[in-house]
């Protein structure tokens, strides 16, 4: 699952310098909630050891490079719930920390339209140091806290928290917010019904994407494999790329989470 091909001293180079933040960034490490919330494109940053990719700086400020807002949607929602967030650090254009080490879409060459220089042809000993110093501690540290959770008998509601764009591929997307889920149903579909029963929204069901095993990381690994509850959450980019939107989309969630909370910790 998490393997990673043997290295020895040589190929232990350092990716991350000493006064570069660490893989990840807790909010309310001690919040009551039930919910977790984490998020895995949560920043554009890029290691100065790699420089830039050889990827513009308008590209890098694109959604190739990050979710646009999700971060922080995903804080507000910590502070609002008092719940625990674990957001991840680093560009996914560095390493996707929500596709499987062996999947394709873990270090990406070309992300849409966009080439990708400082990732053509990249060895294993350099993919394997990204993974070691940003993929395995963002998960460990999530999957030590629902250790330390189901240690303590504590209720988990894991959210993760995306953003995507309002076209792609030339096609408009008609969603304000999406949910997301692979063979877990339970809180995609209490959500779905409190949202349609709004009138307000047009809410996808697996849409614009869907979970699995092959695609995804966090879910299946941390969620699916324990019996966790859980649910992905994408929000449109152009709904909150502004602080006033963070914030009317931040209330609203968790207006909307506080509500089927009791089905699942009552």
């Amino acid at each position: 699952m998490l393997a990673l091909p043997r290295m020895n001293d040589a190929d232990n180079a350092i990716l991350l310098a000493v006064d570069e933040p660490p893989a990840f960034t807790l909010e309310r490490e001690h919040g009551s909630s039930p919910f977790l919330l984490i998020c895995d494109h949560a920043s554009r940053r890029i290691p100065r050891a790699l420089g830039d990719l050889g990827v513009s700086e308008v590209d890098l400020q694109r959604h190739v490079a990050w979710d646009i807002g999700a971060a922080r949607v995903a804080v507000r929602l910590a502070n609002s719930l008092d719940a625990v967030a674990i957001l991840q650090n680093y560009s996914r254009l560095v390493i996707d920390c929500n596709r499987p080490l062996d999947a394709p879409g873990s270090i990406v060459a070309r992300s849409e339209s966009t080439e990708i220089p400082g990732n053509t042809n990249i060895d294993s000993t350099a993919a394997a140091a990204r993974a070691r110093e940003i993929f395995l501690p963002y998960h460990a540290r999530i999957a030590a806290e629902l250790d330390r959770r189901a240690a303590d008998g504590r209720p988990a509601i894991l959210i993760s928290v995306h953003s995507f764009t309002p076209v792609y591929h030339a096609v408009a997307r008609p969603w304000q917010i999406g949910m997301l889920y692979g063979r877990d149903a339970r809180v995609a579909q209490r959500l779905l019904a409190i949202i349609r029963g709004e009138g307000r929204w047009n809410v996808g069901d697996n849409e614009p994407y869907a979970v699995t095993a092959t695609t995804d990381y966090a879910i299946p690994v941390h969620c699916e494999t324990r019996g966790i509850a859980h649910v992905g959450l994408e929000i449109r980019q152009d709904l909150i790329a502004s602080d006033d939107g963070q914030a009317e989309w931040a209330a609203r969630i968790a207006r909307w989470l506080n509500a089927i909370a009791p089905g699942f910790t009552g």
